[in-house]
């Protein structure tokens, strides 16, 4: 799925970014983010695995999952550092705990000369019960501190990835559940 900038805040050399999921099973959920133009990508160096909060504060990819029909839902926070967090909401940024994970998320990064590619495995015995809406986002951070918001759309004049108006992709049950 092809995500889209915020008008209001212009990617420097970034040309596209897409986010798909590219494994669901009773084990993982595996997504991926790709990048063109990551020439001047800043990616946080491996800070030791385990939960972080502010991830968004620099290259980041971000899952929003919303289950059933309630205001509800999961975000998933991944970075390159391979620092991670899951947290759940009540309602739009209301209610908001940190999710117990029965395993840490895997994370990685492989960067080349124009492309980058994020690839992440969430354990889903720590994801509520699909089927989900669920929402691609992504915090990209360029040379001199430049930063674009990616999402399958944007609703405001600023960015707000807990528009639940962003989470428009539909994800079945996994396979083999």
């Amino acid at each position: 799925m092809q995500l889209v900038f915020h008008p209001a805040h212009l990617p420097l050399a970034v040309r596209s970014l897409e986010a798909r999921i590219i494994g669901f099973d009773a084990d993982w959920l595996r997504a991926r983010w790709k990048i063109m133009g990551a020439g001047s990508l800043v990616v946080p160096p491996f800070a030791g695995k385990g939960r972080a909060d502010g991830l968004w504060q620099t290259t980041c990819f971000e899952l929003f999952l919303q289950p059933g029909g309630g205001p509800q839902y999961t975000e998933i926070n991944l970075s390159p550092s391979e620092r991670w967090n899951v947290y759940d909401f009540e309602s739009r940024r209301k209610g908001v705990t940190e999710r117990p994970m029965p395993r840490e998320p895997r994370c990685a990064a492989r960067l080349g000369t124009d492309m980058a590619i994020f690839d992440a495995a969430i354990p889903t015995a720590g994801l509520p019960a699909a089927p989900w809406r669920c929402g691609f986002t992504a915090v990209i951070e360029e040379s001199g501190g430049h930063k674009s918001y990616w999402s399958l759309v944007h609703g405001s004049d600023a960015p707000d990835f807990h528009d639940p108006a962003c989470f428009i992709a539909e994800v079945a049950a996994p396979s083999g559940a």
